[in-house]
């Protein structure tokens, strides 16, 4: 941001400050992602985006580059993608930075699903005499925090299960072959997914037949997503790769006291949610995830509890990749079972379809979704 650059409508400058949100992807949880630009005569005199939680928020941010510039802001326009926190988390409320900085108008995004801010941070600006306006780019703003928004909503992170199938929906050969079913730049980008969230999960099955690292490779991310591993059992082998590395949290229905004490005793959480079927109860862990303050979870699961978790309505959105290939009799994407009506279908909805080198990939959506 050293060289000059000119706004010349409050969409250009919103659009500019998603861009600045876009570049802590990877870093803020479970804090929103959210980017600030301010404006005055229109040109760009500060930028700044949201930093890891406990340290500066995007509006502090720009207003110390700003500084550095040497830009006084006083009477310049603050786009934010967010409406500015009004209270005292972690940090000091970021309105009252606005206010006493000078601003003449504050534009933002879409307002904060945060109960301790929903409305207040505006409502403070507008009572200082600040120019205020919402609603600009709210989509965009909102699926960039699409997580964050089902967490302060729901109390229940969103969840985005991937997998990637052949054209005739085959996961694998029959003989569990599968790689490469998609190709290198498929691969890649579910990396990028991988790496927006803040939990892989996956099942034991998945566990014993691949031991996968399940591991964010190839994306530049200070961070790796805590992994967490459904196992009714904890069947877990200790020495499974996907043990190693950071600590795992191991999610159970039936106590093993010596296994669980082996597990921890790695660095290793377990933690046991039982259902009356002595399965893990999975509404439930979605639930202890938002507790935990996960916004995003990426699933890379089998067949089996990829069914589970949609079928008990613990999946909102389904990111798939498809193959231009047939590959015929294999294993599928969901271990449904078989319907006797076409009615007790479960219906999604297509959010997105996109080229990814020569495969699709395919957003597809289980729930309406509303930016505000």
């Amino acid at each position: 941001m050293k060289n000059t650059v000119q706004i010349d409508t409050d969409k250009e400058g919103m659009a500019l400050a998603l861009e600045w949100a876009a570049k802590g992807m990877y870093i803020t949880a479970p804090n929103p992602r959210v980017g600030c630009v301010i404006v005055r005569d229109g040109v760009v005199i500060g930028a700044g985006h949201t930093q890891p939680a406990g340290q500066a928020h995007a509006e502090i941010q720009a207003l110390r580059d700003a500084a550095a510039r040497g830009k006084d802001v006083a009477g310049a326009t603050a786009y934010v993608t967010l409406e500015p926190c009004s209270h005292y988390g972690r940090t000091p409320p970021c309105s009252n930075a606005l206010i006493e900085a000078g601003f003449k108008r504050v534009v933002a995004a879409m307002g904060d699903p945060n109960p301790l801010v929903a409305g207040r941070g505006m409502a403070q600006l507008e009572a200082a005499g600040i120019e205020v306006a919402s609603g600009l780019l709210a989509e965009a703003a909102y699926e960039l925090n699409i997580g964050f928004f089902s967490r302060m909503r729901r109390g229940r992170p969103w969840v985005r299960l991937k997998t990637a199938a052949s054209l005739d929906g085959m996961t694998a050969l029959e003989n569990g072959e599968s790689q490469w079913i998609t190709g290198p730049e498929a691969r890649q980008d579910g990396h990028a997914w991988r790496a927006r969230a803040c939990v892989i999960l996956t099942g034991i099955g998945t566990v014993k037949a691949d031991d996968p690292q399940l591991t964010v490779r190839g994306i530049a991310t200070p961070r790796q997503p805590r992994r967490v591993i459904v196992d009714s059992r904890l069947d877990i082998d200790v020495d499974a790769r996907i043990l190693q590395g950071e600590p795992c949290w191991i999610v159970a229905a039936v106590p093993d006291p010596d296994k669980a004490a082996a597990l921890r005793a790695a660095g290793h959480e377990v933690i046991v949610l039982a259902n009356g079927a002595g399965k893990v109860d999975l509404p439930a862990l979605m639930l202890e995830l938002g507790r935990r303050e996960i916004n995003e979870v990426h699933v890379e699961a089998g067949s089996k509890l990829n069914a589970s978790l949609v079928r008990e309505g613990c999946v909102d959105e389904l990111l798939v990749y498809l193959a231009p290939s047939l590959i015929g009799a294999g294993q599928g994407m969901f271990a449904l079972p078989p319907l006797d009506h076409l009615a007790d279908k479960i219906a999604l909805r297509f959010h997105e379809a996109t080229p990814v080198g020569a495969d699709l990939r395919i957003l597809a959506r289980t729930q309406p979704t509303e930016p505000t």
